[in-house]
């Protein structure tokens, strides 16, 4: 999603797509942390699970879970309360539970167990908003959108991309304005990287950051 509205100096573009040049060079090869193995029934199932969780965690537990339900149809008949079991690891479990048996039941009945390729059909599902649809779109059908995650919020906020607030809608349509439309996908997903490895929520490795020389924490002013 594209703010027409708002006003984008041209060199905060400049600068964007030099920030883009850089996370390329140091995540040339990133992707998706989430291993769901090409099935996009898999992607949705974790990406729910993965709120207020690691993606690490997601993957231990899914393992297990896809193991027992290994299609859609199989999670949309299953027993909330086995689910509920193996997913208690993720936090919410009781939630998350009633989300993705609600989604896939959803998926099977309504689009043949394929994942749908718009924003206004995935908002349909149980627990997937903006961030999940834009994911899906992204790394099922190669869609131009911003995942904004807390990391993307993070780290786009610290390099001065955005205002540094903490809506997600309000970070996406900024990003979407500066970040070319094919880029976008990989540069959320080179964020996350960068987050992870370098530019963390409470200790940022400011010294050993090799976007130093773009970051206004380093005295480069961001513009408006």
């Amino acid at each position: 999603m594209v703010d027409k509205s708002a006003k984008i100096d041209e060199s905060l573009r400049a600068r964007a797509l030099e920030i883009v040049k850089a996370l390329k060079e140091l995540y040339p090869d990133t992707a998706c942390a989430l291993r769901y193995s090409g099935e996009g029934w898999r992607l949705m199932v974790m990406a729910r699970l993965s709120a207020q969780c690691t993606d690490a965690r997601v993957n231990t537990v899914c393992k297990e879970l896809f193991a027992r339900y290994p299609a859609p149809e199989a999670l949309a008949d299953a027993d909330s309360g086995e689910v509920e079991g193996i997913v208690r690891p993720c936090g919410l479990h009781r939630t998350k539970t009633a989300d993705i048996i609600a989604e896939m039941k959803l998926l099977t009945d309504k689009y043949g167990g394929e994942v749908p390729k718009t924003m206004e059909e995935l908002l349909e599902f149980p627990g997937v908003g903006r961030k999940i649809a834009n994911l899906l779109l992204g790394d099922l059908y190669d869609i131009p959108g911003i995942v904004a995650d807390t990391h993307c919020i993070r780290v786009s906020g610290r390099l001065g991309l955005t205002d540094g607030g903490k809506d997600p809608l309000k970070v996406e349509r900024r990003l979407a304005a500066i970040i070319p439309p094919e880029e976008q996908t990989d540069f959320c997903h080179r964020l996350i990287d960068h987050g992870r490895r370098v530019c963390a929520a409470r200790s940022p490795d400011c010294g050993g950051c090799e976007l130093s020389g773009m970051c206004p924490k380093n005295g480069v002013e961001p513009k408006a």
